[in-house]
């Protein structure tokens, strides 16, 4: 892929990754472009297909995993989840940074791709704080 380098958010769940990928989005307009990732869970109340994921069915994001479409996916509690090479590209066509908010299992198979992305992994200040925000899910 061509482009600017993209840049992978990753850290446990709780960690910021989202604030902080919000944050960069609306203080440098222009530059920053989110990859929309795929999942086969329900949208929950206020969510939107192609805005906080690309809903889809199992068998059509297995096919697309098992034809290499995906540069990382996971399941996690029975859905399957991933970053597509296409919703990647898609914000490489627009001239913008991609941003990827995968876990560590997404950086492991991404470390296994050609992506070549910037990584930068967000750690909680501490204990305390990382148990307290994971608490309030």
């Amino acid at each position: 892929m061509s482009g600017p380098r993209p840049v992978v958010l990753s850290g446990p769940s709780g960690a910021g990754k989202s604030t902080l990928m919000k944050r960069l989005m609306k203080e440098h307009e222009g530059i920053f472009g989110f990859s929309v990732s795929h999942t086969t869970r329900n949208p929950r109340p206020g969510e939107e297909n192609g805005k906080d994921y690309h809903y889809t069915t199992r068998e059509v994001m297995q096919e697309g995993i098992d034809n290499g479409d995906f540069i990382e996916n996971a399941e996690f509690s029975g859905n399957l989840y991933g970053t597509s090479k296409a919703a990647i590209q898609d914000v490489i066509d627009k001239n913008l940074m991609c941003i990827l908010d995968v876990d560590i299992q997404g950086v492991r198979r991404i470390k296994e791709t050609e992506l070549n992305p910037i990584y930068i992994s967000i750690q909680p200040p501490s204990m305390d704080v990382l148990t307290l925000s994971c608490a309030r899910y």
